[in-house]
């Protein structure tokens, strides 16, 4: 049996979709000359999967498009090519419409099996399966395990009432959702990503600076936190079981990557990394035992590491930081389900500084609670923190999410497309007290807000800056400097 898994091409109107491996799938502006998206995460569920099959002795090929820059023509190519029984698509909410149309093209050039995977289908598997007849099955959740199993039943003409995790259709067309499959319990077990189909060059997250390409790793899945907005812990995984692998076997694939691939970092996109202080602690060590001496990166809460951890990751290459705060008011966190203290953060973030670890800061507006002032405030903390770099968001309540239920409960869900659960400026909310227009506008004024600190942090520890900035963008110089306090920046 033969098996395509695939990241679709998503574009539209000029931008970059980004979906398979983003937690807040979103599109960005394509500008001239862009061959991929200059914000590429990896596509972690199907190498995953791609891997599990490859073990199985399946026969398979998997293909990003939006890594590779390819269009759709190309891409069904790829697949008549191949001539797969069953094709895997990863999905998400803002690109569900063009997914769609992908599979329908998928099933009419090949006639295979069509499978979808993705938070989307997941939150929404009975409307899925029945409003799209190309659609034959959708894999729910953390899926590498439920497809390997449906290939071998598919293979062997089995049942299908029995495979955990599986949605589809039964003999007389109706809908059929069986449980859940229980989440990977023991990480160590998968086989490495399949990441010898992959543009490996082409991935990237460049906050703080970063250097790139990176090389993207798991060291763990999961997050035992409960916010009410996050799309993986409460869709793809559903329970808040959090999952470490071996740290040998961590710094083993990064080894074993480094010497096939030309990567200048590393860069763990764990839901959430710093848990366990003597699992990073023995990561650490393993790190500076294999002699890995390039920088690297984490995505981390910042409560749940101290000094000890961060002197140790310092002393290990750790480059920076991404610490999600999401407001700079104790009570929206409160009630979001954040669980996280201000007073912490700060803390935190001084310690990280100090120990020459750059910081990127990550904030969504829109929670529950959210006025005019508490936006003010959030924006006020992100500036008086002073990170490196800063991440201001639209909060997207995704189906399946706490939110979303929370916001269609009380007719506070203004968007008639899933297109529009982009993010990216765009809100399809509202909140008690603020209009979808006014949630845009702070968004906006949030951007400019922390463009305007990072002129004036340049401007005052490279003076020079200002008259490089008239002398080649008089424009753009005028219009940013009329905004700043160039006596305070000097001073």
């Amino acid at each position: 049996m033969r098996v395509f898994l695939g990241n679709a091409p998503w574009r539209k109107e000029g931008r970059w979709g980004v979906r398979a491996g983003s937690r807040w799938p979103f599109t960005m502006p394509r500008r001239r000359g862009e061959k991929t998206p200059p914000y590429l995460p990896f596509p972690f569920f199907l190498a995953y999967a791609t891997a599990v099959l490859e073990r199985a002795g399946v026969e398979v090929l998997l293909v990003d498009a939006v890594a590779e820059g390819m269009e759709d023509a190309p891409f069904l190519s790829r697949l008549q090519e191949f001539g797969p029984d069953l094709i895997v698509l990863e999905t998400s909410t803002p690109s569900i419409a063009s997914d769609l149309a992908i599979a329908a093209a998928a099933k009419e050039v090949t006639g295979a099996q069509i499978a979808l995977t993705g938070p989307h289908v997941t939150a929404l598997p009975h409307s899925v399966l029945e409003e799209n007849l190309a659609v034959d099955f959708v894999l729910l959740g953390e899926y590498e395990y439920t497809l390997r199993e449906l290939v071998q039943t598919l293979k062997a003409g089995g049942d299908l009432g029995p495979v955990l995790g599986l949605a589809y259709r039964d003999e007389g067309g109706a809908v059929r959702v069986n449980p859940r499959r229980p989440v990977i319990a023991n990480l160590d077990e998968l086989p490495w990503p399949a990441r010898h189909f992959l543009p490996m060059m082409n991935y990237r997250d460049n906050f703080a600076d970063l250097p790139q390409p990176s090389l993207q790793m798991w060291a763990s899945r999961g997050c035992p936190f409960a916010c009410i907005f996050c799309l993986w812990p409460e869709v793809m995984y559903r329970d808040h079981r959090y999952r470490v692998r071996n740290p040998v076997d961590v710094v083993g694939e990064i080894v074993w990557c480094l010497e096939r691939y030309d990567l200048r970092s590393v860069y763990f996109d764990d839901d959430t990394f710093d848990l366990g202080k003597r699992r990073i602690l023995r990561l650490c060590e393993e790190m500076k035992k294999r002699g890995l001496n390039l920088p690297w990166a984490v995505m981390a809460r910042a409560d749940t590491c101290d000094r000890e951890m961060l002197e140790a990751m310092a002393e290990a290459g750790l480059y920076a930081i991404k610490y999600g705060v999401e407001s700079g008011v104790q009570e929206i966190l409160d009630r979001c389900g954040k669980r996280l203290s201000l007073k912490t953060v700060e803390k935190t973030v001084k310690i990280t500084k100090e120990l020459g670890i750059k910081v990127h800061l990550t904030f969504t507006l829109g929670l529950p609670g959210e006025t005019e002032e508490t936006i003010r405030r959030t924006i006020n903390y992100a500036l008086k923190l002073d990170p490196d770099s800063v991440q201001f968001s639209l909060t997207t309540p995704f189906p399946g999410t706490a939110y979303y239920q929370m916001l269609r409960r009380r007719g506070f869900l203004l968007a008639s497309d899933w297109a529009e659960f982009d993010g990216a400026g765009r809100a399809v909310m509202r909140t008690a007290h603020l209009t979808r227009e006014e949630l845009e506008r702070a968004y906006h004024q949030a951007v400019q807000a922390w463009g305007d600190h990072v002129l004036r942090r340049q401007l005052r520890s490279q003076p020079w800056r200002a008259g490089w900035m008239l002398l080649r963008r008089p424009r753009a110089a005028w219009r940013l400097l009329r905004r700043v306090d160039v006596k305070r920046c000097r001073g």
